[in-house]
């Protein structure tokens, strides 16, 4: 016998797959129906694995034997989160709202034909209703998504299974065979006792299915056969009344298929979508990043705005925003927008997300002066004494700071609950527009991403061999800004900076692609190896030299947090164009 598989149970707990002997893989007839069987096991297996999972709190009591006292002792368990409601559960639990709003709607049509302004404003409430319920939907039907699946692979799993059993059931027994009705029944009654079996009391082996399907193919095969000698005395009638019903059966299912496939399908791209017109949605997006050009030029600025101070320190957030963020956060709050409409909440916006301050700080110094005394003596000589001395003057310092608080931050604050489901709707789907800002390191990758295999003699060298077991744990990862943490996710320099940090090859705090680069030795490109930072420019309004930053893995590859965090071709035409340097922590 086999050996079981590990985590081989359903969603009820009982075993998931089927458990084949020796002599049952080496027979050529069964060995694709097991091929299947095991496929659909895997999937079924892979299936439950993506179901969300929750921890809960449990305890366990133990009884010291010799003492008789109670231990009990708290841990958390990892359990798969409830499925949520249905679809239609929402919908029926909605269904007096929307009456509500259809009367509402239908006093409005009274009045709508006086009144052209009216008429206007209510179809623009009308499409923005149906816009808020189907984003609102597709939310739902996301959520959904993976116990769907789990459905799905259960399903497939009972019918490969179901088959396995049926052809392992007509190989021991032949004789059964005898008609295609009787194969029909015999295969329903298999069905029926192994889905007895699955989710019964009993626990599922191999051997009590295929004894069940043997007792129900012998107990069907008697009748069966009386079955087919009546249908063969009454053949003509019956072929007739069965050609009807399948005419009428196929007639339905057609017209249901596709009312359902058009529902599902409007469903599925107006809810996710972004809703405004390509040209107003980059034009908008072009609008934002000169509000932060002008930042930029303002802050290079400082120093003749501000003259005559002896020092300027800059603390300064990068520059710089995601811009599927952008129209995400404002397809939530507008629905469709236009560019000479939304200036005023794109003003405000940028506001809120970038703070510049300056503060002035006066120190007390000392310099050393060097002072000459002259003096006559009693003789008439004149003297001369040259000595130094500390002297105190005021020392000022400029300091300016600019914060950059990530739109996904304001949005959780400036969105009702139903627009900030709406955002995280059009941040996952992109808008269904990825085309929209190809070359930005926010679009989905074009085809240069590879799952590199690292050659092993590479990893011989133990501080890029941890460098790479940590990096490698967050490949997936979306491209957050600001994020510095597994918690939260990460952008470019956040995750080099942990990656450093956590590996122990290198202390390196939470700092800018630039303050990477200012802790790195420059070396030229044909020196550099694995392990070695590589940095590029330009990849956005950053303010500084160095946008963007990567860990080179060799051979032309990198690791970086993109959108996701993936290996990459640093030979590519965009990284190539926007290449600065490559460094090394020493």
């Amino acid at each position: 016998m086999s050996k079981k598989r590990q985590k081989p149970f359903n969603s009820t707990g009982k075993e998931s797959r089927l458990v084949f002997t020796v002599e049952e893989r080496a027979d050529p007839a069964l060995e694709i129906p097991i091929k299947k069987a095991e496929k659909a096991a895997d999937k079924l297996e892979k299936a439950q694995e993506n179901i969300p999972k929750k921890k809960t709190l449990v305890s366990h009591r133990t009884v010291n034997a010799e003492t008789g006292k109670n231990t009990v002792r708290l841990y958390f368990e990892e359990v798969d989160k409830p499925k949520p409601p249905s679809k239609l559960a929402y919908n029926i639990k909605s269904i007096p709202q929307r009456e509500l709003l259809s009367q509402v709607h239908k006093e409005i049509r009274k009045n709508e034909q006086d009144n052209v302004g009216l008429e206007a404003s209510h179809k623009t409430e009308e499409g923005a209703e149906f816009v808020t319920r189907r984003v609102k939907s597709a939310y739902r039907g996301h959520k959904l998504k993976p116990y769907l699946q789990l459905d799905k692979a259960e399903k497939a799993t009972i019918k490969a299974d179901v088959n396995f059993l049926y052809q392992k059931s007509m190989k021991d027994s032949p004789h059964l065979s005898s008609n295609p009705l009787s194969r029909w029944q015999q295969k329903r009654m298999i069905k029926k006792n192994y889905l007895s079996t699955r989710y019964g009391k009993e626990a599922n082996t191999i051997h009590q299915a295929t004894t069940t399907s043997k007792k129900a193919a012998t107990t069907v095969a008697g009748v069966t056969d009386k079955l087919m000698q009546f249908i063969g005395s009454h053949h003509k009638g019956l072929f007739i009344l069965l050609s009807i019903a399948a005419v009428v059966i196929i007639l339905m299912s057609t017209i249901s298929s596709f009312s359902l496939m058009l529902e599902g399908g409007l469903q599925s791209i107006v809810g996710t979508s972004f809703t405004s017109e390509d040209e107003n949605i980059v034009a908008v997006d072009d609008n934002y990043e000169e509000l932060e050009r002008v930042l930029q030029a303002r802050i290079n600025n400082i120093e003749s705005e501000y003259a005559g101070y002896d020092e300027y320190q800059y603390h300064l957030d990068e520059i710089g925003h995601n811009p599927f963020t952008l129209a995400s956060y404002l397809t939530a709050k507008l629905q469709v927008y236009k560019e000479s409409e939304v200036q005023s909440e794109l003003r405000a916006l940028f506001d809120e997300q970038y703070t510049l301050t300056t503060r002035e700080e006066v120190q007390v110094r000392y310099r050393t002066e060097t002072r000459t005394d002259t003096w006559t003596d009693e003789e008439g000589n004149t003297h001369r004494d040259t000595y130094t001395v500390e002297v105190p003057y005021d020392y000022y310092i400029l300091h300016i700071t600019l914060k950059n608080k990530d739109i996904s931050i304001l949005a959780d604050s400036n969105l009702t609950a139903e627009q900030y489901e709406m955002f995280g709707v059009y941040m996952q789907t992109q808008g269904n527009k990825p085309y929209l800002f190809e070359g930005s390191i926010y679009a989905p990758n074009k085809g240069e991403y590879t799952d590199y295999d690292i050659p092993p003699n590479a990893l011989t060298d133990p501080d890029f061999a941890a460098l790479m077991n940590e990096a490698g744990k967050y490949l997936g990862y979306p491209y957050v800004w600001g994020g510095s943490s597994p918690s939260t996710s990460f952008d470019c320099s956040g995750f080099v900076c942990w990656v450093l940090n956590q590996s122990g090859v290198y202390p390196m705090s939470r700092t800018t692609a630039q303050g990477i680069f200012n802790q790195c030795t420059i070396i030229p490109p044909n020196e550099a190896g694995p392990g070695d930072i590589i940095f590029f420019t330009g990849t956005y309004a950053s303010g500084s030299a160095v946008s963007h930053v990567g860990i080179y893995v060799g051979n032309g590859m990198m690791i970086h947090c993109g959108n996701p965090i993936q290996y990459a071709s640093v030979n590519n035409a965009y990284w190539t164009q926007h290449f600065y340097a490559y460094g090394r922590l020493n």
